[in-house]
């Protein structure tokens, strides 16, 4: 399997910096945004994103406003919601409007990487599912 792409989106810097390094560690590529407004600009240059991970509190654009944006632009990306003890219920809500699961904060990383492997293969069979009713959309056109 290629390696996963994925978003890191905290406005806590320094915690997205070192989960960002504990995740380059095993083999999984991330780039940061750390605000919901630069991450929908980054998402928009990075359509080949597997996931986003997604802080649910942050100043300005929250995490559950840029989830929907996420959505609505770009369903196939899964997002897991990041959140503290005081917005669990948001994480909750996150899910209801299309993320794949959600992490209370601070997540230790032997609970978030199985989560991101599970989220990235999931969007790859949805992906590959598409592919194969386009071939098989194709085919048909040049059937007698």
């Amino acid at each position: 399997m290629k390696a996963p792409f994925i978003m890191l989106v905290d406005d806590e810097v320094a915690f997205a910096e070192t989960l960002a390094k504990r995740l380059a560690k095993r083999g999984i590529e991330t780039v940061m945004a750390f605000s919901g407004e630069e991450c929908l600009e980054t998402v928009t240059k990075n359509q080949n994103l597997d996931l986003i991970v997604l802080d649910v509190k942050m100043p300005g654009m929250d995490g559950i406003e840029t989830l929907k944006n996420i959505k609505k632009n770009f369903p196939l990306i899964e997002v897991i919601m990041l959140t503290g003890h005081a917005t669990v219920e948001s994480g909750i809500n996150g899910m209801k409007l299309g993320a794949f699961d959600y992490l209370m904060k601070p997540c230790n990383i032997e609970e978030i990487v199985p989560k991101i492997t599970d989220a990235v293969q999931k969007k790859r069979s949805h992906e590959e599912k598409i592919k194969d009713a386009e071939r098989k959309e194709i085919l048909l056109k040049y059937e007698p």
